[in-house]
């Protein structure tokens, strides 16, 4: 099993900025990928970014450019850099993990509000 604990998130005006951190226990070595979804209130939760072991990375629509997901895997931690934050952006946040030796794949954190308002 993988656990995985977030931090990093609150309130920012827009326009601001904010660091998310997810860090990740249990069956790392068993872990492909992490990344970060969000979903606001009545909607689906979407793709922010993902980045893989050997650090390719993949980003939602609209996002790359004013975020930015990185690792430290000697930390097992994975970060999402939020600049040019606007209204919209306000979401939970929830840290992903995909562990294709086990069962069940998909791994997802508790998440973190981030609110965007003035």
């Amino acid at each position: 099993q993988v656990q995985l604990v977030e931090s990093g998130g609150g309130l920012v005006q827009p326009g601001g900025s904010l660091r998310l951190s997810c860090a990740a226990s249990g069956s790392i070595f068993a872990i492909s990928a992490m990344g970060w979804y969000r979903q606001a209130p009545g909607k689906e939760r979407d793709l922010v970014a993902t980045i893989t072991n050997s650090g390719r990375t993949n980003y939602g629509d609209s996002l790359k450019g004013r975020f930015t997901i990185s690792r430290d895997g000697a930390k097992n931690t994975v970060y999402l850099q939020m600049n040019s934050l606007q209204p919209e952006d306000t979401s939970v946040y929830y840290c992903y993990a995909k562990a294709p030796l086990l069962h069940p794949v998909d791994y997802w954190g508790l998440g973190t509000q981030v609110t965007v308002s003035s």
